[in-house]
């Protein structure tokens, strides 16, 4: 946590002296760096499109579930095992794992539009704010700067999944889940700022595979995106459950 709480404050001191020069980090980046940023991130949107596309094939169909899920992932290892020079067949298995991870939410979508579509677009643009200025700061700051955190970061993915294990086996409190709700937000914002900086990195040693980094960053989106819906529905909630408390 230490490392955590040494980034937010590396954050707030740099703002006092935050200047035009500090925009000239991006001079770091080479162009052909800057390049392959600009692909990453054209297929990172086109990614979410397909998503988009898959949850809304939920909403019409109700095809999201456990199959969608496992189909995603085998595409996702299909996507790693495949060569790079495949580059269209790489594309399209993106795409393809964008739409079924957009259906394998989409029952979490379908709730959020049945409570209060407003949570949903909330939660999307919160999202879309949070990686901007997280990717950002990354970019800006200097080289190599936050990789360290990828150990910590690791640390914390190990120890949601070993506390969610205990919870399935041994049952979970409501304190545990948002224990882990809470957590594994702080986590996957933490790997935004990570995954962009090494991203960059290989780039600049020459791995310019712009598919699995788009995935990568892709993923990053995805986790941060639910976890935010997910407490702005239990917030919304709890204040409905309240005014008819306050009705009765």
């Amino acid at each position: 946590m230490d490392a955590f709480s040494s980034f937010f404050e590396s954050q707030s001191s740099s703002r006092n002296s935050w200047s035009y020069d500090s925009l000239k980090n991006f001079r770091q980046i080479s162009p052909a760096v800057q390049n392959h940023l600009k692909q990453v991130y054209l297929a990172l949107c086109c990614a979410l499109i397909a998503s988009a596309a898959g949850a809304y094939f939920h909403v019409l169909w109700n095809i999201g579930g456990l199959l969608t899920t496992i189909g995603c992932m085998a595409t996702m290892a299909w996507l790693l095992a495949t060569p790079p020079h495949e580059e269209q067949k790489r594309v399209s298995l993106l795409m393809a794992a964008g739409l079924l991870e957009g259906a394998s939410i989409g029952p979490l979508i379908d709730l959020a539009i049945d409570f209060d579509p407003s949570i949903l677009v909330g939660a999307f643009v919160g999202t879309a704010v949070a990686f901007a200025c997280f990717s950002a700061a990354a970019m800006l700051a200097r080289r190599r700067e936050y990789l360290y955190l990828g150990g910590l970061l690791s640390s914390g993915v190990s120890i949601l999944f070993w506390l969610h294990f205990a919870s399935s086996i041994f049952g979970g409190s409501l304190a545990m889940f948002k224990f882990e709700l809470y957590f594994g937000l702080l986590i996957f914002v933490g790997y935004m700022v990570v995954d962009t900086q090494d991203i960059i990195e290989k780039a600049h040693f020459g791995d310019l595979d712009y598919v699995k980094h788009a995935l990568t960053l892709f993923t990053d989106f995805v986790a941060v995106f639910v976890r935010i819906l997910i407490i702005m529905l239990r917030n919304a909630s709890d204040k409905e459950e309240k005014k008819k408390k306050r009705r009765n």
